[in-house]
């Protein structure tokens, strides 16, 4: 696919009755044209926010990146999920960690750039990326130490997120942990950003950490550790 080429939407050969595809290819179409570097159409009253200029200069991104390694603490020979990976393996220090790399991922753009390039990084920790969603893990039982999910829980609503703790759960072994971020909605930045992502095509919930962590339990998770950051907080979660 050509860089300036229209995104295609994400696809999946699960159910096509499932009544979260629609939201799905929306957050794919979205990050496809991130990926792609297209232009997004936005009111000049969203422009002239500075979290708009922050976005646009690439700025915001390093300011609001969850530094999911400080709290998992990845350790060498692990198997590691990164569900909505992006193109994680090539900008973190996967090769120091010398942690094994799986993602799964609902961009056909991301997958395929890591698909290409991640081996040519290290074949040996790169272990491949799978298209799909994240309440579908397309992973055996057991399988991993742990798995990571951050930047898009904000996108999707708690009951859906019910779905991915228990695929989650599953494929996790018994000593295994979850680490994740949930959009903190008390912190300053969290209106302001929930305004840009939904005129970039991506809407944004703001739920509270009281309803998070009620959702964690009765998936039969505990978190175990907090960490605050500018828009986002990571938990790390046992089962």
């Amino acid at each position: 696919m050509s860089k300036n080429s229209p995104s295609k939407p994400y696809t999946t050969n699960t159910n096509p009755s499932d009544k979260w595809q629609e939201r799905i290819a929306q957050i794919a179409y979205r990050f496809n044209r991130q990926y792609q570097n297209q232009p997004f159409e936005v009111p000049e009253e969203v422009q002239a926010m500075p979290i708009f200029q922050e976005w646009k200069t690439g700025l915001l991104g390093d300011r609001i990146v969850s530094p999911f390694w400080e709290i998992a603490q990845i350790q060498k020979n692990q198997h590691c999920l990164d569900i909505g990976c992006g193109v994680s393996f090539l900008i973190y220090p996967w090769r120091d960690w010398q942690a094994f790399f799986y993602g799964q991922e609902i961009s056909n753009i991301a997958r395929d750039t890591l698909n290409s390039r991640g081996s040519q990084l290290n074949s040996k920790l790169f272990k491949g990326v799978e298209l799909g969603a994240s309440h579908y893990l397309n992973y055996a039982s057991d399988q991993f130490d742990l798995v990571i999910a951050t930047g898009f829980s904000c996108y999707f609503p708690l009951e859906y997120w019910q779905a991915v703790l228990l695929e989650v759960k599953r494929v996790l072994k018994p000593d295994g942990h979850f680490v994740f971020d949930i959009l903190n909605s008390e912190q300053p930045l969290a209106e302001d950003w929930a305004v840009l992502e939904t005129y970039l095509g991506a809407e944004v919930f703001l739920e509270s950490g009281t309803e998070w962590e009620k959702t964690i339990k009765t998936a039969g998770g505990k978190v175990v550790k907090r960490q605050l950051g500018e828009l986002f907080e990571l938990y790390k979660v046992r089962f």
